[in-house]
């Protein structure tokens, strides 16, 4: 069975697959994080998709924005949020 993030994995190109809501701060430093370093990165924005959030928390167990995903690998490796997202750029 494959999962929602392998959905949205498998139809992207980007380095990192980054689920969002809007007006999150921590959201939109993460994107610029990633801009800055010159990595890509594919956003999905939750907000009028309460289900697959809720399912997204699930399977990662983490339960704030962003989720973050390093999708370069044969499966998608979930990384946490905006505070892991920096040391596993370094």
């Amino acid at each position: 069975m494959t999962s929602i993030i392998d959905q949205h994995a498998s139809r992207t190109n980007a380095e990192f697959l980054i689920f969002t809501t809007s007006f999150c701060p921590y959201c939109t430093a993460a994107t610029r994080l990633l801009d800055q370093v010159g990595r890509t990165w594919k956003e999905v924005n939750l907000d009028t998709e309460p289900e697959t959030l809720n399912e997204i928390k699930r399977i990662t167990e983490h339960r704030t924005v962003p989720i973050i995903l390093d999708v370069t690998q044969e499966r998608p490796v979930f990384i946490g949020g905006f505070d892991q997202l920096r040391p596993y750029l370094s």
